[in-house]
């Protein structure tokens, strides 16, 4: 008995997406383990690139010159330590002061903040003097990291809860530990033992040093946070554990004054707006008025526009407020560790609100670890392979459109017969390819589902349906941010006459 097996290609050749698009990514250079970039606060054109093991890179008019080397202070690079930061002093210009953020040698892990002079574009390592230590022992993740002025002039930190699963040493909803917070400080350059004060304004009075400089708590792992430089509301990018990702939102009181304080995030108790672990003393006993919930979270599924890998890690950015942006102006920008794309929303004006429009941006860079903003209001974005990158160019709408075009599709069969009760050999392959990978395609049988695949390497899948008479085949793939949803040209198959052969 000959068996006939139908071997065809469906085509579905989808066209790109040609909405007005401008935006791009300029590099600004490359270099080792970048981590973070920021600019002088009087000259948006210095800017200083923060390389973990410890260095300090100054950028301007082009050409890249040390500005400072701390390695020998900076314990690296055992899982996520490092040099993490560095925030510039608002009167930079006239003391050259600034501030990092580093794991130290000491006790390896210990996070330091430490104040450096500059004269010039030299710093002597000989004027780190340790502002605040914080102990991280038996982890080497889950540090925090970022130092950022605030619009009050006070210095915020963000620290992470000590490392390992589920918060097992139970410091994000301790106040009795600076970990798993955000810390406010006011630096105190004159006195030779006191480095800092706190400022007015304690959220928990009575508080004793050091735990009076907690500003809010009950967060993960806040890799990166910021502030509108418009608004001054606080934004953070908070780091989940295995189901979500979030920002969370603490709207400015009134113009120089930051909000949040006292909030609690509701790390363990939470994980976005999911239960957590529920690990953690107080978990039982939520604070009066509930956790302050995340205004923005996302699940570990692939990017759904860039696909790739299950997003792992979200990379908190900063509201644009460079006008040369276009419609993204006023809009958070944020990406993921692992899916690289970078993403924009609309932030809600208050925390109790969600924020809406999510949609990536058509811009991605491999594995970003931090955003950047200058003293223009300028955005960057740093990969940790090494390239530092700004974001320029005129969007004209807040992410890219789709047009409403028809895709051309084509099917070109082999043969068209096979026996009946057998099985057809349908193989769907997808054009352009780009991007398109790992993303699902629907075989449909006369009209009805009839399984689904994911799109190969090659951007093609394979079906093996069974044959009844009359059966007509088409293939379908969504709709993303990139492109249309296509759909195949209909292809009969027909039932093959055959007979009984002797041999």
């Amino acid at each position: 008995m000959r068996r006939w097996i139908v071997a065809i290609v469906i085509s579905l050749s989808l066209p790109a997406a040609t909405g007005a698009w401008a935006a791009s990514l300029q590099p600004i250079g490359n270099f080792d383990q970048p981590i973070y970039v920021t600019s002088d606060p009087g000259n948006p054109d210095r800017l200083f690139v923060v390389e973990r093991e410890g260095r300090i890179e100054l950028v301007e008019n082009g050409i890249v010159s040390p500005f400072a080397d701390l390695s020998s202070a900076v314990s690296c690079c055992e899982g996520e330590r490092g040099l993490l930061s560095m925030a510039l002093a608002p009167d930079f210009d006239a003391t050259g002061r600034f501030y990092v953020d580093y794991t130290g040698k000491e006790e390896p892990g210990e996070i330091h903040v430490a104040e450096l002079r500059a004269a010039g574009n030299s710093p002597a390592i000989g004027t780190l003097r340790n502002v605040l230590t914080i102990p991280h022992p038996g982890q080497s993740n889950h540090n925090g990291g970022q130092l950022q002025f605030g619009p009050d002039g006070d210095l915020y930190i963000s620290t992470g809860d000590g490392g390992s699963g589920n918060d097992e040493l139970h410091n994000a909803q301790d106040l009795s530990s600076l970990l798993g917070k955000i810390l406010r400080i006011r630096p105190n350059p004159e006195g030779p033992k006191l480095f800092y004060t706190v400022p007015p304004g304690d959220p928990f009075p009575g508080a004793t040093p050091p735990a009076n400089t907690i500003w809010s708590y009950g967060l993960r792992n806040p890799f990166r946070f910021s502030f509108d430089r418009l608004t001054g509301d606080m934004v953070i990018g908070d780091v989940g554990q295995g189901e979500r990702e979030e920002v969370d939102l603490a709207p400015s009181l009134a113009p120089g004054v930051v909000g949040g304080a006292g909030a609690n995030y509701g790390w363990n108790c939470r994980e976005g707006s999911i239960e957590g672990p529920a690990t953690d003393l107080g978990c039982a006993t939520p604070p009066h008025g509930g956790f302050v919930e995340p205004v923005f979270d996302y699940p570990h599924t692939p990017d759904p526009n860039v696909g790739g890998e299950s997003r792992c890690a979200i990379i908190g950015g900063y509201v644009v407020r460079d006008p040369g942006l276009g419609a993204l102006y006023g809009r958070y920008l944020y990406a993921d560790l692992c899916s690289g794309a970078i993403r924009s929303l609309q932030l809600p004006p208050s925390s109790a609100g969600s924020a809406t429009g999510d949609c990536w941006t058509g811009l991605d860079v491999s594995n970003p670890v931090s955003f950047g903003e200058d003293s223009a209001g300028r955005v960057y974005v740093v990969a940790q392979g090494g390239g530092v990158y700004r974001i320029s160019g005129l969007a004209s709408a807040a992410c890219p459109t789709t047009p409403h075009l028809t895709p051309f599709v084509g099917i070109k069969p082999q043969r068209r017969r096979v026996e009946r009760g057998k099985v057809a050999l349908l193989t769907v392959w997808v054009s352009p390819c780009d991007k398109r990978k790992g993303k699902p395609v629907k075989l449909l049988r006369n009209g009805h589902a009839n399984g689904s695949r994911f799109l190969s390497r090659a951007c093609t899948a394979r079906f093996l349906p069974r044959v009844r008479r009359g059966t007509t085949f088409t293939a379908a793939v969504p709709e993303d941010g990139e492109y249309l949803p296509a759909e195949s040209r209909h292809l009969k198959i027909r039932i093959a006459h055959h007979h009984r052969r002797h041999r």
